[in-house]
């Protein structure tokens, strides 16, 4: 029984060796593109259309503003929405290419599926008067910031 774990054997079944392969993994096989291959019928493609869409959000003085990559999305595509008047939501769905029995894919990286994005927004948001439009694949969304309260200072006369 060896304590140094062998590199170049493809497969060690010694169970008190801690290095073992034979060892219980319970994600074995949890990521693999069958394992996520659900009911439904999505893949991890379409799982990782869901994740992809990238994000950016700014805050300036006058407003939170967030901007989506979304190429080859049209407007229509692509929904923007308020709940519960602090969480903006940005989702869509991509469609699968027509796929002709005949075609001989090579490689297939872009993303099909749908996607979605949620952002709880702070207190100085107004989600009444969000804004959103849509140029060369780029969703820009303007949440305007309500004006920051100034505490009320109120003199208090020193009496003595």
């Amino acid at each position: 029984m060896s304590l140094i774990p062998s590199l170049f054997s493809g497969r060690r079944s010694n169970v008190f060796d801690p290095f073992t392969l034979d060892a219980w993994d319970p994600f074995q096989g949890f990521f693999t593109p069958s394992a996520l291959e659900n009911a439904s019928g999505s893949t991890a493609r379409d799982i990782a259309a869901f994740t992809n869409a990238r994000v950016d959000w700014k805050e300036t003085p006058e407003a939170h503003v967030f901007k989506a990559d979304l190429p080859g999305l049209k407007k229509e595509e692509v929904k923007v929405e308020v709940e519960d008047k602090d969480i903006l939501q940005i989702s869509g769905e991509r469609s699968k290419e027509n796929e002709e029995k005949s075609d001989k894919w090579h490689r297939v990286e872009r993303a099909s599926g749908k996607f979605m994005r949620r952002f709880k927004l702070p207190e100085n948001a107004k989600m009444e008067e969000v804004k959103a439009t849509m140029e060369n694949g780029v969703l820009t969304v303007t949440v305007p910031k309500a004006p920051e309260k100034k505490p009320e200072v109120k003199s208090i006369d020193i009496s003595g």
